[in-house]
């Protein structure tokens, strides 16, 4: 009988045919258990490798190519606003930033300027396209900034107009059935125009950008640049960089919010030629067989895209080329989110 059982159940290594469904119907064996729990990390989450390489083509880049489809097909918004007295350029730079009629002007030529009693905020919207690319610009300019003889409080209108936009925005963001893209009206960017004194800053100059860099990205910029030496125009400027250091002035690009070195470098490099010393035109010239922007005087032609004459070229690289979607990132993600957690802590207050 042992004999016979023996041939019917051979044992296990024996070769048999039968080993390998006794073997798929056994339980793993407890020891093997024991080794995967004590095991630090599983094999099927251990992380890989950085910068894996792939054995293939997967696609991955295509990406960005579908962003850049996307965009182009549904646009995207920039909100500026230019801050000034009269007579500093502000229009005339505005159409040279973009080099359309996107600012009109204060008044006709011939025509005397009535200055506004109190400040009056003005914007245009206007669609702009270049290669495909739309752009929905909305230029808000400020008539009688600085304009009175006793200009106290004359920033209240400018900070209640961003609130306004801020809260628009707030408004239709906790709606229960909101829409898929909120209309964006909130301001991007403050063009700030310090008039060409070449002395210090003056208190309303101070007193608003403390104020204002609380709440909007402020980019100060030298207005009419081309009425000051060079030597003139850099102690300006050096004077003007004491200032703001001086009363903890915090303008765009702000130190606090550079994350990446390579950004922070860049923005360093930036943060000493601010303010810039800008000339504005919106007429073209010929020189050397070329078509330039400038302004003709009796001794020469000024041409605003020449890095050697005036630092227009810098702030349209900051404005528009290489620092529009931080602006608007720092808008939302700072800004705005400083201005939504004030609103909601009071609404709850209230509640």
């Amino acid at each position: 009988r042992e004999a016979q059982a023996h041939r019917l159940c051979p044992p296990r290594g024996s070769g048999s045919s039968l080993e390998p469904e006794e073997r798929s119907m056994e339980p793993p064996a407890a020891p093997e258990e024991e080794e995967e729990e004590e095991g630090a990390v599983p094999l099927s989450v251990a992380p890989g490798p950085v910068g894996c390489q792939l054995f293939g083509y997967v696609g991955i880049e295509a990406v960005l190519d579908q962003m850049k489809i996307k965009t182009m097909k549904t646009g995207f918004e920039f909100n500026i606003m230019v801050v000034g007295q009269s007579g500093l350029g502000k229009s005339t730079m505005v159409n040279t930033l973009f080099k359309s009629k996107v600012s009109r002007k204060s008044s006709q030529p011939g025509q005397e300027e009535r200055i506004p009693k109190t400040v009056q905020l003005q914007s245009i919207t206007h669609v702009i396209e270049e290669k495909g690319v739309k752009m929905k610009l909305t230029v808000t300019d400020t008539p009688g900034f600085g304009d009175q003889i006793n200009n106290e409080n004359c920033w209240d209108p400018i900070i209640k107009y961003i609130n306004e936009q801020y809260e628009k925005y707030l408004r239709e963001e906790i709606l229960i059935t909101r829409k898929r893209k909120i209309p964006d009206t909130r301001v991007h960017g403050c063009v700030y125009f310090v008039p060409p004194t070449g002395h210090w800053l003056r208190p309303l100059d101070l007193e608003f950008m403390r104020r204002l860099s609380k709440i909007v990205n402020v980019v100060p910029v030298i207005a009419k640049a081309d009425t000051l030496t060079l030597e003139e125009r850099a102690e300006f400027k050096q004077r003007i960089q004491e200032d703001l250091k001086t009363h903890a002035i915090s303008v765009y690009p702000q130190e606090d919010f550079d994350q990446d070195p390579e950004d922070r470098a860049l923005n360093d490099r930036i943060r000493e030629k601010i303010p810039f010393a800008v000339v504005g035109a919106d007429q073209e010239h010929q020189v050397n067989g070329k078509r330039v922007l400038g302004r003709k005087t009796k001794w020469g032609i000024i041409e605003v895209e020449n890095p050697a004459h005036c630092e227009f070229p810098l702030l349209r690289d900051l404005l528009i080329r290489s620092h529009l979607q931080d602006l608007k990132d720092i808008t939302h993600n700072v800004h705005y989110e400083s201005y939504r957690v004030r609103r909601l802590n009071e609404s709850n207050r209230l509640g």
